[in-house]
C-alpha cells in the first residue's frame, strides 16, 4: 500500500514535476513568471501546454477546463477534449500554448452587476501561474482569471492577486526603509479553517428546505442538542471517520495540505484545517476542498451542509481564516520576537494592522456579508458584527508603555505544574486566546473568525490586504521624507496606537455591555445584515482606496455591490417561497390529517363509551386547530410579501423590503410550525426532523 508521501500531490502539475518534463531554460523562465512576474512569452506557454498534456493524458485525462471563479462564490470549469483530427480518420492528443494562456466562456450568464449585458457574450479567461494546474475527474484543471471583454474582472481571483501585489509592493517600501535589500517579495498566507455538518442522505432528499436552500427552515429543538458538550473534540463516529479518511486522500492527491480534523460543538458538526499557504493557492484549495467534500460525502450516502446556519438553536459554521504576511526568505513579519517592546519593525508592521482594521472595519464586514452568515454572526458561536481586535495582555501592555511614553516591564513567563509527577512542565503562552473577537492575534498572525463556512476566502483576503497595503503605503510615505527616521517611525507607532486603540478589546465579545461600549463610546460600527453593510462599499474613503491601489475600478465596486445584494435578495426569497410550498403542501396537510385522526378517536371512544369526555385529544384537537388557522394565516402573509417584493426593481430596496418585512414574516410562520411539530405524532410529520438529523449519522 502506498504512503501518503508516495501519492500526495500525484495529479497536480506542480514544481517537481515541471523540474522533470521542462528543459532547464523553460522551467527557469516559468520560475521567473511565477516567483518574480516576469512576462512569459509563447515558446514557454507551448512547451508547457505540450508538457502539461503529456503529463495529464498519462494521468487518464481526456479533457481540460479553465477553472475559474466567477462571482456566484463556487467555481466554473467548460470542459474541452484534447482530441484533434488525423488525416487517416483517426485522432491525436493536442494542446496550444493558446489554449493554455486563454479561453473564451460566456460572460454574459454569470452574475457581473451590470458590468455586462445579456447580448455580451464574450468573455476571457487567462492562466494564473502561481497556482499549479492539477486533474480532477479526468480533467486537467488550468486556475484562471475570469475578465470580461473590456478587462473588467467578473471573478474573485483577479481582484485578490491586484490586492497581493499591492500589499507587495508597500511591504517592500517598509523593509528597505529598514535597511533590508535581501528581501524580492512579501506575501500574505492563510490557513482557512473549515466547518460542516454531515447528514443522511435519504433523510436530506426529504427535506426541500435543504436541498433548495442549504438550510432547515422548519424545525423544533430536539430534547438534546449541544448542552453537553459531549460532541466537541469526541470520538469521530466510524461512518464520519471513513468519510474523513476518503477525503483526506482525495485532497492529499491534489497537494492540499489537509492536516486537522475533529468533531465541533453541534451535533454532526465537524472541521478541517489545512496549513498555511499563500493566499492565492489557499483560495483554489479552500474553493477545492468544499467541492471534493460534498462529493465525497456522497459516496458515503451522506450529504455535506456548507450553509453557516443548517440548523437552529445550534452553533452554526464559519470558516477562520488565519492571516499573516512572510517575506519570500522566510521571516514571519507579525512574528514578535522575544522582546516586541524592542522590535520596531514588528510593531510598525502590527500597527499596519491595527489602523486597517479600524479605519476600513466596515469592508471586513463587507467581505462576509451573506444571508447565510447573517443568521450566524452575533450568536454564540460567532463573533458579533462589530469588527474589533484581540492583541492579549502583553501586546496591549506593550502598546500602552509606548503610548505613555513609559518603560515596559515584560512579566516573567510562567511554568504550568500540574500536581502530578509524572506530567510534564510547560510554559504558558504569555496570553490567552479569545475565541468571541473577530480579529484575534493567536501568536505571529491574525485570525478573521467572522467569516461563514460557504464563502470564498477571496473577497475577505482582498480587503485585508488592501487595508493593509493602504496603512503602509501612509508610514512608507511619511517615513521617506523623515529627517530623523528613528524619531519619526516612533512617533508614527504611538499616534496610531492613540487613534487607533478604541478597535482593541481583548474582553467578551459577545457581552451585551461590550456591543454597547463599541457603537456608544467607541464609535465602532454595528452593521447587523447584509442590506446594512453593503452601501459602505461605496463610500468615498473606501472607494478612493481600493481605486488607488488598483485593486478595483470603480465600475467593478459597484457591479460587486449589485452583484452580492442580488445573490442576498435571490437567496432570501427562495428561502420564502420554500416555506410557502412546505407550508401549504406539506406541514398544513399533516397537522390536518392528524386532527382527522383524533377527531375519529374521540367519536370511536365516545361510541364505545357513552358519555367519557376525551379531554386529552379534545385539547390537542383545539390547539391544534388554532395553530392551522395560525400557519394558514401566516403563510398568506409571507407569501404575499413575496408578492410585493417581487414588483420591486431597484436591489437596495429589494434588499431593505426583505431586511423589514420578509425575514419577520418567515419567522412568525416558522415559529408556529415549530409549535406544532411536537403537538403531532411522529408518524404524521411529513419530514426528518432535527432529532433524525443531527444524530442519525453513527
Amino acid at each position: 500500500m502506498n504512503t501518503v508521501s508516495d501519492y500526495f500531490g500525484s495529479l497536480v502539475f506542480d514544481d517537481r514535476v515541471m523540474k522533470a518534463t521542462l528543459s532547464a531554460e523553460v522551467y527557469s523562465s516559468l520560475k521567473k513568471t511565477i516567483d518574480e512576474g516576469a512576462s512569459l512569452n509563447t515558446d514557454v506557454a507551448n512547451a508547457v501546454a505540450d508538457a502539461m498534456k503529456d503529463w495529464a493524458v498519462e494521468h487518464g485525462a481526456t479533457h481540460f477546463t479553465h477553472w475559474f471563479q466567477p462571482l456566484t462564490g463556487i467555481t466554473a470549469e467548460k470542459h474541452d477534449s484534447f482530441i484533434s483530427p488525423a488525416p487517416d480518420g483517426r485522432v491525436i492528443m493536442e494542446f496550444s500554448g493558446k489554449e493554455l494562456i486563454k479561453g473564451e466562456p460566456d460572460a454574459s450568464s454569470f452574475p457581473s452587476g451590470g458590468l455586462r449585458a445579456t447580448f455580451e457574450a464574450r468573455g476571457y479567461t487567462a492562466w494564473d501561474p502561481t497556482s499549479y494546474a492539477f486533474i480532477k475527474d479526468k480533467t486537467l484543471c488550468i486556475p484562471t482569471a475570469f475578465c470580461s471583454y473590456g478587462g473588467e474582472a467578473l471573478d474573485k481571483k483577479t481582484p485578490l492577486l491586484r490586492s497581493m501585489e499591492a500589499l507587495n509592493k508597500q511591504a517592500l517600501r517598509i523593509l528597505r526603509l529598514f535597511g533590508n535589500k535581501d528581501v524580492k517579495c512579501v506575501r500574505t498566507s492563510v490557513g482557512p479553517e473549515q466547518e460542516y455538518f454531515l447528514v443522511d442522505k435519504d433523510m436530506y432528499e426529504k427535506r426541500k428546505d435543504l436541498m433548495f436552500t442549504g438550510r432547515t427552515l422548519f424545525g423544533a429543538k430536539p430534547p438534546k442538542g449541544q448542552e453537553l458538550d459531549d460532541h466537541y473534540f469526541g470520538v469521530i463516529k466510524p461512518r464520519v471517520a471513513a468519510y474523513m479518511a476518503d477525503l483526506n486522500e482525495e485532497l492529499w492527491k491534489l497537494g492540499i495540505l489537509a492536516k486537522t480534523e475533529h468533531n465541533e460543538v453541534a451535533p454532526a458538526q465537524h472541521e478541517l484545517a489545512p496549513i498555511y499557504t499563500t493566499t492565492n493557492i489557499a483560495t483554489d484549495h479552500n474553493q477545492l476542498t468544499m467541492e471534493i467534500m460534498q462529493k465525497v460525502a456522497s459516496r458515503h450516502n451522506l450529504v455535506c451542509l456548507l450553509h453557516e446556519k443548517p440548523f437552529a438553536g445550534v452553533n452554526g459554521s464559519g470558516k477562520h481564516n488565519n492571516w499573516s504576511m512572510t517575506t519570500d526568505t522566510g521571516v514571519n513579519l507579525l512574528t514578535p520576537g522575544e522582546t516586541p517592546y524592542e522590535n520596531a519593525q514588528f510593531l510598525l508592521f502590527l500597527c499596519a494592522v491595527i489602523k486597517a482594521v479600524d479605519d476600513y472595519q466596515d469592508l471586513l464586514r463587507v467581505s462576509v456579508a451573506t444571508a447565510g452568515n447573517d443568521h450566524r454572526l452575533g450568536a454564540n458561536e460567532a463573533p458579533p458584527a462589530v469588527v474589533s481586535m484581540f492583541l492579549g495582555d502583553e501586546l496591549t501592555a506593550v502598546l500602552d508603555a509606548i503610548e505613555k511614553e513609559e518603560p515596559y516591564n515584560a512579566a516573567e513567563k510562567t511554568v504550568m505544574k500540574l500536581g502530578v509527577h509524572t506530567l510534564p512542565k510547560f510554559t504558558r503562552d504569555t496570553t490567552d486566546r479569545n475565541r468571541t473577537s473577530p480579529f484575534a492575534f493567536t501568536g505571529n498572525k491574525f485570525e478573521f473568525r467572522m467569516l461563514g463556512s460557504a464563502n470564498s476566502i477571496a473577497c475577505t483576503n482582498i480587503m485585508i490586504n488592501a487595508a493593509v497595503a493602504e496603512s503602509l503605503k501612509i508610514y512608507a510615505d511619511r517615513l521617506e521624507k523623515a529627517d530623523d527616521f528613528e524619531t519619526t517611525l516612533h512617533e508614527m507607532i504611538r499616534k496610531t496606537i492613540k487613534d487607533h486603540k478604541r478597535i482593541i478589546f481583548n474582553g467578551n465579545g459577545y457581552d451585551d455591555a461590550w456591543l454597547k461600549e463599541a457603537t456608544e463610546k467607541r464609535g465602532l460600527l454595528n452593521l447587523r445584515t447584509t442590506p446594512d453593510a453593503l452601501p459602505t462599499l461605496l463610500e468615498k474613503k473606501n472607494v478612493d482606496m481600493l481605486t488607488s491601489h488598483k485593486i478595483f475600478s470603480l465600475a467593478e465596486i459597484q457591479s460587486r455591490y449589485e452583484a452580492t445584494l442580488e445573490n442576498y435578495c435571490k437567496a432570501v426569497n427562495i428561502e420564502a417561497l420554500t416555506m410557502v410550498e412546505m407550508a401549504r403542501r406539506e406541514i398544513l396537510p399533516a397537522v390536518e390529517a392528524y386532527i382527522k385522526d383524533l377527531s375519529d378517536t374521540v367519536s370511536a371512544k365516545k361510541s364505545a363509551v357513552p358519555g367519557i369526555s376525551c379531554k386529552y385529544e379534545t385539547g390537542l384537537i383545539s390547539k391544534l386547530s388554532e395553530l392551522a388557522d395560525g400557519i394558514d394565516a401566516a403563510t398568506d402573509e409571507l407569501k404575499a410579501s413575496a408578492e410585493e417584493y417581487a414588483a420591486i426593481d431597484d436591489v437596495t430596496k429589494a434588499s431593505f423590503f426583505i431586511r423589514d418585512s420578509i425575514l419577520g414574516k418567515m419567522e412568525s410562520l416558522r415559529a408556529v410550525c415549530d409549535e406544532a411539530e411536537p403537538l403531532v405524532a411522529e408518524k404524521y410529520w411529513p419530514v426528518p426532523t432535527y432529532e433524525k438529523l443531527l444524530f442519525g449519522v453513527r
